[in-house]
Parts: structure tokens; C-alpha cells; sequence
């Protein structure tokens, strides 16, 4: 992986320090690394989900609440995910994240990480909105469809107590 190391631009969305992207910083710990000293592969899908997780709550969603309420629950539908450059431990990484579609009962985004200027992993995730009992797909509440429209830092003011 280090002959990939290249400063691979992404749309401006994408990049770090551009308003069009949620940014979350994870430093990587020794617990997420392998034998080789550079992140786990599978542990990016897990600073991905930290990620979208504070945007949600960015968004003014609780989730406890959400599903305590309404019965509904977000859950990974699809994943995929290039790998271009590893992390290694201590570093500091960005992980922006976009919403590219929101259905009724989803959300598509592009996540990606990166260290300083370096691209180092993309990603398109698609989320569900199911009920959480039976699991099956449901429409995602009103209220919180208009939040997760308006993105987070936005007016929350309009939000009902499932998202608050």
C-alpha cells in the first residue's frame, strides 16, 4: 500500500474543511491496528459509523429515543469501500461524510478518511430505516426526514421530541 500514497483528490464535497461534508476526527489507537502496525481494514466501517452516528445527533437525532418512540431503527444496508493508503497508530484522521440520497426509507452516503491531505479510504454506504422488531423496512419519520434533509447545525427548533 505505500506505492499508493498519493494525494488523490476527491470532489470538493468530500475534502476536509469544505462545507458540504460532516467532519468527524478519530485518533487511531493501538487497538485498532493489526500485527502490521496500520489499521484493520474492517475498523474504518467502524470510525464510518462513529461518524455518521454524530452527524445524526448533529442532525438532533436521538436514537434511544427515535427507537423507544417510534420503533424505528437505522441499520447498514450495503457497503463498499477502496482502500487507498493505510493509517497507522496515533494518527489523527478526518472522516468526512455526505448524504448523496435520501429516500423515504433510506439514506446513501460517501464517507471518507483521511490524514491531513492524504485520501486514504472511501466509502458509499447505504443506511436503512426498519422497524425494530420485525426488522422490515419502514418509511423514515417525518420529522426526522426533515432533520436529516436540513442537516446538522441546522435549525432544530421545528423537531419533534423523537429526534430531540
Amino acid at each position: 500500500m505505500r506505492g499508493m500514497e498519493t494525494t488523490a483528490r476527491l470532489p470538493e464535497a468530500l475534502q476536509p474543511g469544505t462545507d458540504n461534508g460532516f467532519v468527524w476526527p478519530i485518533r487511531v489507537y493501538y487497538e485498532d491496528t493489526d500485527a502490521g502496525g496500520i489499521v484493520f481494514y474492517a475498523n474504518y466501517l467502524k470510525f464510518f459509523e462513529r461518524a455518521r452516528t454524530e452527524w445524526l445527533r448533529g442532525c438532533g437525532i436521538d436514537q434511544h429515543r427515535l427507537a423507544a418512540e417510534t420503533g424505528a431503527l437505522f441499520v447498514v444496508r450495503s457497503t463498499a469501500v477502496d482502500y487507498r493508503a493505510p493509517a497507522r497508530l496515533d494518527d489523527v484522521l478526518t472522516i468526512v461524510s455526505r448524504v448523496t440520497r435520501l429516500g423515504r426509507a433510506s439514506v446513501d452516503f460517501e464517507q471518507a478518511a483521511w490524514r491531513g491531505e492524504l485520501l486514504l479510504v472511501t466509502s458509499h454506504i447505504r443506511v436503512a430505516c426498519v422497524e425494530q422488531t420485525a426488522l422490515r423496512p419502514i418509511p423514515v419519520p417525518d420529522d426526522v426526514h426533515a432533520a436529516l434533509r436540513r442537516g446538522p447545525g441546522k435549525d432544530r427548533a421545528a423537531v419533534s421530541t423523537a429526534t430531540r
